[in-house]
């Protein structure tokens, strides 16, 4: 490989990282120097793939053929043929930190099937759609690491599906404009409402209650992982402890604003930022210190 041309694909994608919002930082403090790179060229491959999924005005057969070739791109880059510096930078970081190629194809997949599909008529297609579009990432960033573990994959996947979710019901306001929901239809059916009523009448009776089901049941699957950073290094369990955080704190806010996420996307502030921070800080110490009177 050009070292020089891996060297500007990187950076490259650090300037995509840095310039993009999301809810956290996507090269944050507690990313070691020599990893932030190597994040960021990842971010840039999930991103391209989710732009030609959902920007612009492209009909769905076009954008669908679009994320094709981004999939033969891809598998082209694999075998060493670039389109660009970034496709070599992305290369590099899969042969050197022994990545899974599969879970990136896994991410298209998911951003290829939000084209085609706007309705879940059950939870577990939901989790199937996670299962892609979400837990690939966290596996990745473990793999980045050097954890190769079932039991770490699991805990991560909880953490993933969660975040997904939570997601979900964060911008659903926005989903409904696309003509997407992420609920249900067996359990919209079951709350006596119908898809009609939950996408086109916001105050239509029971819908609070409903959001409210869909956002405990993300909580408790956060739960049900929250015991990976425990098991991480330290840099690691800052960084996933405070995404932890961050997705009970948006989980918390749509509580808060009594489930009317559907009418008003919650955001975070400054503080709420500073409150995710100081928690991880504290989650992280207390866990230290348990570790070290197991020791003693």
């Amino acid at each position: 490989m050009d070292d020089s041309r891996i060297e500007t694909g990187y950076k490259a994608a650090l300037k995509l990282a840095r310039s993009h919002y999301e809810n956290f930082p996507v090269i944050s403090l507690f990313v070691p120097k020599e990893l932030q790179k190597e994040i960021a060229v990842i971010y840039w491959f999930a991103r391209t793939a989710d732009d030609i999924a959902d920007e612009g005005e492209s009909p769905p057969a076009k954008r669908i053929e679009d994320l094709d070739l981004f999939l033969d791109r891809f598998n082209k880059a694999l075998l060493g043929d670039y389109k660009s510096e970034i496709d070599a930078a992305l290369h590099s970081t899969i042969i050197s930190r022994k990545l899974e190629p599969q879970l990136f194809r896994d991410l298209i997949s998911a951003f290829r099937q939000d084209i085609s599909v706007t309705r879940y008529d059950e939870f577990g297609e939901i989790l199937d759609y996670c299962s892609r579009s979400a837990n690939p990432v966290g596996r990745l960033i473990l793999q980045l690491y050097g954890y190769r573990n079932e039991d770490l994959y699991k805990l991560s996947d909880k953490i993933c599906t969660s975040l997904q979710l939570i997601n979900f019901y964060q911008d659903i306001s926005i989903d409904f404009k696309r003509n997407r929901l992420y609920i249900p239809i067996r359990e919209i059916l079951s709350s006596g409402l119908t898809s009609d009523q939950v996408m086109e009448q916001p105050d239509v009776e029971g819908m609070r209650e409903l959001i409210k089901s869909q956002v405990d049941r993300a909580v408790q699957i956060m739960n049900e992982g929250a015991s990976l950073p425990g098991e991480l290094n330290l840099r690691l369990k800052l960084q996933i402890s405070a995404t932890i955080q961050g997705g009970l704190k948006i989980a918390q806010k749509i509580a808060e604003s009594g489930y009317t996420c559907h009418i008003r996307r919650p955001v975070l502030s400054k503080k709420d930022y500073f409150i995710i921070l100081t928690k991880s800080l504290s989650n992280v110490f207390t866990t230290s210190q348990r570790d070290i009177k197991k020791e003693q």
